[in-house]
């Protein structure tokens, strides 16, 4: 009875559009990929579907396995397709298999975006607590006790999770993966913004990419010259969430009358504005998830990309900056060097840091990537003195921050 239950759903798929309609191209294409990923087929049902004036719709189908089924259904007029695997384990372990078609058939369909989902099921109750997993790597995992869980939306891009935890409150998960906490989103929003800031001494404009539990925006309205405030969150779902469970960390920000909302792709605005001329930045915040996530959803990929920073330093003021997360600097070694490297062939000055993040369980890389035709004192990060620190903290109006200080700032960039 023990067994592991995959779905997966796919969206702007990319593939032939005849897979999507053609009952006997698409029974054939899972029947072959099934017998590749090593199960064993022992019935099938495919139905085609029509519109009312005989056109082809989608096609639903399903194989049933001496392990369980595989189910799919299409949306031809959506471009999406939804996968359904489940195995059973009670003899032998057929999870990779599951794992194994349900990858076959994503790569084969192209989508742009997928949510992807696993439940172990068959499993005798027990008196074992849930337990929310972030997997630092293959090998290592953080995990925390989880209480009720107060929220689940499946958004068109990723499904989110607002839940109660005795120790880091209210957390929200996009795709599995930890995002932020009532009690220790200090740690990293105020490392993402202050260094920053500060280092540029009187930001004005400002850009965050993502940032949908509005933590980033918090702490940029702190600062006395900050005049407007564009928040590019391309999943509405994210902020509706915040905005009803996460108060502590955003603190109403989003209704600020310095502070627009737009849902839109991030790389896709900044392009926009770049060739339609608008606006420069002195900050542009990419407040994003992991580019890879637990389920493969790479949705925040194309902002870690050199042509999408290439596009970031042409909508920046001279002196401005953006600011993001690298990942840990041990657990996701090639992709935070990858990302200084990208940095240091765009940008002028690039600063990377590490701060702790409890909820993370690790170290996390930061860096600030400076516009700046020369190395001056007062924009680089390395090379602000405590006076000047200070100095900027009190004209801002700063003062008892969590986590960033005069004294943390110097211990985040030694000179």
């Amino acid at each position: 009875m023990e067994g592991l239950h995959l779905t997966a759903d796919c969206f702007d798929c990319r593939c032939d559009p005849t897979l999507l309609y053609e009952e006997n191209r698409l029974s054939e294409l899972v029947r072959d990929h099934t017998k590749q990923a090593g199960l064993t087929i022992v019935g099938e049902k495919f139905h085609a579907f029509t519109h009312q004036d005989g056109s082809a719709a989608g096609v639903t189908g399903t194989l049933l396995l001496a392990e369980s089924h595989v189910a799919i259904h299409t949306w031809p007029e959506r471009q999406a397709v939804t996968l359904d695997v489940y195995v059973c384990n009670f003899e032998n372990d057929n999870s990779a298999k599951a794992r194994d078609i349900v990858d076959r058939l994503i790569a084969v369909f192209q989508p742009q975006h997928v949510s992807r989902q696993e439940l172990q099921r068959g499993l005798a109750p027990s008196n074992e607590v849930a337990q929310a997993v972030e997997y630092l790597s293959p090998y290592t995992t953080m995990q925390t006790q989880i209480g009720e869980v107060l929220a689940e939306v499946q958004s068109p891009y990723q499904l989110i999770q607002i839940a109660d935890t005795p120790e880091f409150g209210k957390i929200m998960r996009i795709d599995g993966a930890m995002m932020t906490s009532e009690k220790d989103e200090f740690y990293y929003h105020e490392a993402l913004v202050h260094p920053a800031a500060i280092s540029h001494g009187n930001p004005k404009n400002a850009l965050i990419i993502g940032g949908g539990d509005g933590g980033s925006t918090e702490e940029l309205l702190k600062y006395r010259s900050i005049q407007n405030i564009t928040l590019c969150e391309i999943d509405e779902q994210v902020i509706a969430l915040s905005r009803q469970h996460l108060a502590t960390i955003h603190q109403n920000a989003f209704d600020s009358p310095k502070v627009s909302i737009i849902h839109t792709d991030g790389f896709a605005f900044i392009q926009e504005n770049q060739e339609n001329g608008h606006e420069l930045y002195d900050l542009i915040l990419l407040d994003l998830t992991d580019p890879i996530a637990p389920n493969g959803n790479n949705l925040s990929e194309s902002c870690m990309s050199e042509e999408f920073f290439r596009a970031c330093y042409v909508r920046l003021n001279n002196g401005g900056a953006i600011v993001l997360h690298l990942g840990s600097e041990f657990y996701h070694q090639a992709r935070h060097q990858t990302t200084l490297d990208r940095l240091q062939i765009v940008f002028d000055i690039v600063s990377p840091y590490s701060v702790f993040i409890p909820l993370y369980g690790a170290m996390w890389g930061m860096a600030i990537a400076s516009k700046s035709h020369a190395i001056l004192a007062t924009t680089d990060p390395k090379l602000l003195d405590q006076a000047t620190i200070r100095d900027r903290l009190e004209a801002q109006g700063i003062s008892q921050l969590q986590f960033y200080s005069v004294a943390r700032h110097a211990s985040l960039f030694p000179s």
